[in-house]
């Protein structure tokens, strides 16, 4: 069988890293919303209280993955993609059998702890360690798990729900479930099995010696805080956008039919944009590459804030989906790229908890701009803003740090 020249280093981590990020749907934002009104009906919860309790699993997750995301440097791929998808099981069941809403926390944790942060880390991570020829081509790669799984997902679950079969919306938790543990995790921890340990490429990785840093020697780096918002401005904004699309619908008159079906355009440009991003930080890298990928999100501000007509959703969400392809190969490409890869698992993991904490105040800071301002022009250019203030800082970075003997 003739792979694709970028994926020869190692074919099956190539595939590896694919379906982790896929796989990490089940904890992602566009899979649980679609059992929003569902879990709000059940246990009677207010929007503000729902997504509290969301807000609070997701911060506790990003706390965890700071020391968790560790272990991808000193255990084998096969064990911590077991644990990884253990959690993301577990809790799948414990929100299939919730009977109260204290219970709604934990299982949110377990997912949103198994899968945004930790199958997400460990795909971008095998990426980034194994792969250094074409590494921008992996990575885009890499992140075309998440439309692959934006697409397939949410739509499978409300499929089920659709059917009224017993269980109602409980069934698709305890599917996923069955998914992961009976056909996801042999699948992932086959294609793991011949990984080098991370311990065992110190001697043998040049790209991992003399130069890469440590995570103690990149918190010491300026560079590392102001680069640090252009690889947030896209999944922040888009939590922010997802979470409350059927608010930002309301203001402007759009029915809910047209806004689900202007996501497909998010989900067409985010696969899109992955085959152009991979070309683009191979040649230029991923410093470089940030700008530019930022571009499209930041001019779908500026529709969103100035249209109301009714090809407005199709248009902005499809400049929004073109920015996620495209920064989430550049953000996985750039800390092995600047710092190398020896202690990558650790670096990633601390910007992975970064990005979910940023994830987890993006619903609360949108709704309480929402709620005080009432317009959604002032919402997407307050999103519009932050972008822009993150393109300019990455011109601000120094190009490499290097270490001090």
């Amino acid at each position: 069988m003739k792979y694709p020249s970028f994926t020869q280093e190692n074919p099956p981590l190539a595939l590896y890293a694919l379906l982790a990020t896929a796989s990490s749907g089940f904890g992602q934002t566009f899979f649980v919303s679609i059992f929003g009104a569902s879990l709000r009906h059940e246990f009677a919860l207010s929007n503000s209280a729902y997504g509290l309790i969301y807000g609070i699993a997701t911060l506790c997750s990003a706390a965890l993955l700071i020391r968790m995301g560790a272990l991808a440097d000193h255990w084998a791929l096969t064990r911590v993609t077991t644990l990884a998808l253990v959690l993301l099981a577990c809790g799948c069941v414990v929100l299939g059998l919730a009977t109260h809403w204290t219970v709604l926390v934990l299982g949110f944790l377990f997912i949103r702890l198994g899968g945004q942060a930790m199958l997400t880390h460990l795909g971008m991570t095998v990426a980034g360690r194994y792969f250094h020829l074409g590494r921008g081509r992996i990575m885009a790669l890499t992140a075309a798990g998440f439309p692959l799984a934006e697409a397939i997902l949410p739509a499978g679950a409300g499929f089920i729900m659709a059917q009224n079969w017993w269980g109602g919306w409980r069934l698709p938790w305890f599917g996923a479930a069955f998914f992961l543990l009976l056909v996801v995790l042999p699948l992932l921890f086959w294609l793991a099995r011949g990984a080098q340990h991370p311990a065992h490429m110190h001697s043998t990785d040049s790209a991992a010696t003399p130069d890469s840093l440590s995570r103690a020697q990149v918190l010491r780096d300026p560079g590392f805080y102001i680069l640090l918002p252009a690889t947030l401005a896209a999944p922040f904004s888009v939590t922010a956008l997802m979470f409350h699309q059927s608010t930002i619908g309301e203001l402007r008159g759009w029915s809910l039919e047209m806004i689900a079906t202007s996501l497909s355009c998010f989900a067409l440009g985010h696969f899109v944009s992955l085959f152009a991003a991979g070309p683009l930080i191979d040649r230029l890298g991923a410093q470089r590459s940030l700008p530019l990928v930022l571009l499209p999100m930041g001019c779908g501000m500026l529709v969103l804030a100035f249209s109301a007509t009714d090809w407005t959703p199709y248009l902005y969400l499809g400049l929004v989906g073109t920015t996620m392809g495209g920064s989430g190969a550049a953000g996985g490409a750039l800390w092995p790229e600047r710092y190398g890869t020896r202690h990558i698992g650790a670096i990633r993991s601390l910007a992975q908890a970064t990005l979910v904490f940023s994830t987890a105040l993006a619903p609360f800071l949108g709704g309480y701009l929402l709620d005080t301002s009432a317009s959604a022009t002032v919402f997407a250019l307050a999103l519009g803003a932050g972008i822009a203030l993150s393109i300019v800082l990455v011109f601000f970075a120094p190009a490499r740090m290097r270490i001090r003997v």
